[in-house]
């Protein structure tokens, strides 16, 4: 594999690294596999070189991730807020794993900006901000965890990885890839993963425990969602779902079980884009959006361009602050200014 970082970049990275005494680890609001492989790597690996570092992500992640090693010293900052700023004020340095830009940590981002300490983006989105003093951002890579194994191995760091570490690396890799079935046909990424599981990682049990680890409240909502809300635009190659609040409370849903609904509708034969969208659980009148598509679709521009959102060309989000049939409109209006892209 090649080297990501130039042996200057090496160096600069590995000074801010060494000279620091108190690190915390962040990832973006709704942490999702990736967000948490990364993050939970991170935290292991540097404490077996002796530094003090806390992981706090901005708000709480899916039941289904709870699983993963070194959760434990993982805070999130929603309703924790006093109590995690007390735990960040001494850091002087701010790792920013999964993401590049403060306000993908919401009213975190804000408490980061005041900290006195010089902050590293490690991530795989395109568009970092400008201003930490180090920032890698790899948008060719697969995962957040294939960009922080990468540098890890860069700074020989992975001489002595644990078990524990190789299954945060795997399941953040696994996750953004939807199970390896997108981004990830280069061989780099499987030359990582044949090096993971020689850490002794059970892959299958991993599988399970992020995609079979359902309610059946879920898989009713699966059914519900997919015979009633999905409205299949035929002439777009399109689907769109919505999912309210009131809906979640009638299916009883945990944290997280709405994750990887938008990818069903791709199964049906020539749709090329699913539209997922919900509501805030926390703000009245957000609405949530998830975009996936195949091929050569880019969602991450559509979503960049109306729904105040970005991500990858066949993974992306965004938030759009109307009501849900304003939102509905807004997406049909997307859907037709893409429609020769999507028709293909």
């Amino acid at each position: 594999m090649d080297n990501l970082l130039t042996n200057i970049e090496l160096e600069q990275l590995r000074t801010l690294l060494d000279e620091a005494h108190k690190i915390v680890v962040t990832c973006h609001t709704n942490p999702d596999g990736d967000a948490l492989g990364s993050m939970t790597a991170m935290l292991s690996v540097l404490k077996r070189y002796g530094h003090d570092v806390v992981g706090v992500a901005p708000d709480n992640w899916p039941d289904n991730l709870n699983w993963l090693p070194m959760m434990q010293d993982v805070r999130f900052y929603a309703k924790h807020e006093a109590e995690v700023e007390e735990v960040m004020k001494d850091a002087d340095l701010v790792l920013m794993l999964d993401h590049g830009r403060l306000d993908r940590m919401s009213a975190l981002g804000d408490v980061v900006a005041r900290l006195n300490a010089p902050r590293v983006v490690l991530d795989h989105h395109p568009e970092p901000e400008e201003g930490p003093a180090f920032v890698l951002s790899c948008p060719q890579l697969c995962a957040a965890c294939e960009v922080v194994y990468r540098v890890l191995d860069q700074l020989g760091w992975l001489d002595g990885m644990t078990h524990d570490e190789a299954v945060s690396l795997y399941t953040g890799m696994m996750t953004d890839t939807g199970g390896f079935t997108f981004n990830s046909n280069r061989p780099e990424v499987f030359l990582i993963i044949s090096r993971l599981l020689e850490k002794g990682i059970d892959k299958d049990r991993l599988y399970r425990n992020v995609y079979y680890t359902s309610s059946a409240d879920r898989y009713r909502l699966m059914g519900y969602l997919l015979y009633v809300k999905m409205d299949v635009m035929h002439e777009y190659n399109t689907a769109i779902m919505t999912f309210t609040n009131e809906e979640r409370r009638m299916f009883k849903l945990k944290n997280g079980e709405t994750d990887g609904m938008v990818n069903y509708p791709l199964m049906i034969d020539g749709m090329r884009l699913s539209i997922f969208m919900r509501e805030d659980t926390e703000k009245k009148n957000c609405i949530r959006l998830s975009l996936r598509s195949v091929d050569d679709f880019p969602c991450n521009e559509m979503s960049a361009e109306f729904f105040n959102g970005g991500g990858h060309k066949n993974a992306s989000g965004g938030r759009l602050n109307c009501t849900m049939d304003e939102a509905v409109e807004i997406v049909k209006k997307a859907v037709r200014k893409y429609a020769d892209k999507l028709r293909g």
